[in-house]
């Protein structure tokens, strides 16, 4: 049964001014939200408050300023914390989940990581969940196994279960891809982790924005994510981590703040999260991400979720009906991200024409170039919804494909 939205997304664009623009003379459609989301008014006007009223540096200072910006930034990190079911303490604020996995690549996995040891992670995993493992594999001798996909492109949970063995030491995986959109049963992946003794870190780059996430309920060590896809500011994200384990971490960058005392000789670290956040901190961004959180629990995340599955459904059955039309990825449980071919019109010439229509999507490998290889494929366009999208967008999208095709001249 298709659910029934419950937003009232007419009022929610006029939340988001860029919204009223036009591009080449069409009204934007914004179908790239995979790659970054837009900001709605309430967190541009967030950030620029914070700078023109409460600005210094934190942690540091006694004087007014200094006490009113660290009390806005730990508030964002307990809010933050909150979203995701996590504890305060147990949130590092980052540069987002690229900087949160190299984070724990390097400094868990430096620390822990010995010759002969595995890492699993999956063929559809982006490049910030690749590389980083990839990069630490290398200095200590480790091992880097993959678990596959089934025929309908979903993970294949046997044959990970059947890579998870005694020198497993880490199962890294996205909560949902970037690409195909399927949704991974991350609790499941992270028990099937612990039974083994192997950690579990979860990439939710793309389930932080459009799902409702309980870092408890799913059980993983690590969770990252970032807040530019999920209406925050760019540059600002965080990392979720079992305080023992970020206990036993050594520090991932060294410098002022994340110290306990320096000396000549030596340095002792600071209590976690803070031993991770060397130097003055994005207090504005983070500032920013806590009224980006605060905006989407307000509309609610169940609500979110049954507003893209909607219009995620709509669009396929729409899309589907063109011919020449492929999808990469399943049909059902999955988000808003659409990856496809269009006949035999490459990905970024599909993108320029579609652009000049006013619709924004995106076209290549999306940091997904091993996956890419398994498909078969050098590039997809990929459309991706949000909260603020609406059937007549997805209307657009189809109208514009349509128009492609015929300056092509049809599909050979």
């Amino acid at each position: 049964m298709t659910p029934i939205s419950t937003l009232d997304v007419t009022k929610i664009r006029q939340d988001f001014p860029i919204l009223q623009r036009k591009i080449h003379g069409h009204p934007l459609v914004y179908l790239d939200n995979a790659a970054s989301s837009q900001k709605p008014a309430v967190v541009v006007a967030a950030v620029s408050g914070y700078f023109l009223n409460s600005h210094a540096n934190v942690h540091r200072g006694a004087h007014q300023l200094s006490v009113e910006a660290t009390d806005a930034y730990e508030s964002a990190r307990a809010v933050v914390a909150d979203f995701i079911g996590g504890r305060t303490k147990e949130l590092v604020f980052t540069r987002g989940t690229t900087e949160s996995i190299n984070l724990v690549a390097a400094s868990w996995g430096g620390a822990n990581l010995r010759e002969g040891d595995e890492i699993l992670l999956t063929l559809m995993e982006h490049h910030s969940n690749l590389v980083p493992w990839q990069l630490i594999a290398a200095r200590t001798g480790a091992r880097l196994r993959f678990a596959g996909l089934t025929a309908d492109a979903r993970l294949d949970l046997e044959d990970l279960a059947a890579k998870i063995g005694p020198r497993t030491r880490m199962v890294a995986v996205t909560h949902v891809s970037n690409t195909l959109g399927v949704v991974n049963p991350v609790a499941e992946i992270t028990a099937l982790a612990h039974e083994a003794g192997a950690l579990c870190l979860v990439d939710g780059a793309q389930a932080a924005p459009h799902l409702d996430v309980d870092v408890s309920e799913i059980g993983c060590d690590f969770y990252a994510f970032s807040g530019h896809k999920m209406c925050g500011p760019t540059g600002i994200g965080a990392l979720w981590g079992r305080k023992e384990l970020l206990e036993e971490m050594p520090p991932y960058q060294g410098g002022g703040e994340m110290i306990s005392e320096v000396r000549l000789d030596g340095s002792s670290w600071a209590a976690v999260p803070h031993k991770f956040e060397a130097g003055t901190p994005s207090v504005g961004d983070a500032v920013g991400l806590r009224a980006a959180v605060r905006y989407l629990t307000r509309l609610g995340l169940d609500e979110i979720h049954q507003h893209e599955t909607m219009l995620t459904e709509y669009a396929l059955d729409r899309l589907t009906e063109l011919d020449g039309f492929d999808l990469f990825g399943p049909r059902t449980g999955r988000v808003g991200v659409i990856s496809f071919r269009y006949g035999d019109i490459h990905a970024h010439d599909l993108a320029t024409i579609l652009d000049a229509h006013g619709i924004a999507i995106r076209a290549g490998h999306h940091c997904n170039q091993p996956l890419m290889n398994h498909l078969g494929v050098d590039a997809t366009a990929r459309a991706s919804v949000y909260l603020y999208n609406t059937h007549e967008e997805i209307d657009a999208l189809v109208e514009g494909l349509l128009a492609a095709r015929k300056l092509f001249g049809g599909f050979a």
